[in-house]
């Protein structure tokens, strides 16, 4: 039998390596991922590669320059710290997936579409957002 301390030290250092911020973004991705894909099934395999890898760069990224803009950095330091980190990039892979869904869409909408009215297209719509604010 192994003493504890040493059991208890290996365990500590662990949780560490795993818990690290990639590990939390990572956490925070897979759950992401599985929430956005239960509501939205994916029809297709493209459509469900293009969701997967949308909501994991979104959570990981997202979450990343979230928490670094904003100071959270400190948050690491302790297991609750963690959980809030998880947390917060759990949200930031949700409007990845929305924005990128959305894109496709519009896309797929306008395929024939000439480019000029896509730009104009883009200007309306930054237009009535600027007017909105």
């Amino acid at each position: 039998m192994s003493e504890p301390i040493s059991g208890a030290a290996v365990g500590v250092a662990g949780w560490k390596i795993i818990g690290g911020l990639a590990g939390v973004g990572g956490i925070g991705a897979g759950l992401a991922t599985y929430v956005v894909m239960t509501m939205t099934k994916p029809k297709t395999d493209p459509e469900w590669h293009v969701a997967l890898i949308t909501t994991i760069v979104g959570s990981i990224c997202g979450g990343s320059a979230l928490a670094s803009y904003m100071g959270w950095q400190h948050w690491a330091e302790n297991v609750i710290g963690l959980m809030g980190l998880i947390g917060v990039c759990f949200a930031c892979g949700l409007p990845a997936w929305l924005i990128v869904r959305a894109l496709f869409a519009y896309i797929d909408k306008k395929k024939n579409a000439d480019i000029t009215e896509i730009i104009a297209d883009g200007a309306q719509a930054v237009k009535t957002v600027k007017d909105a604010l």
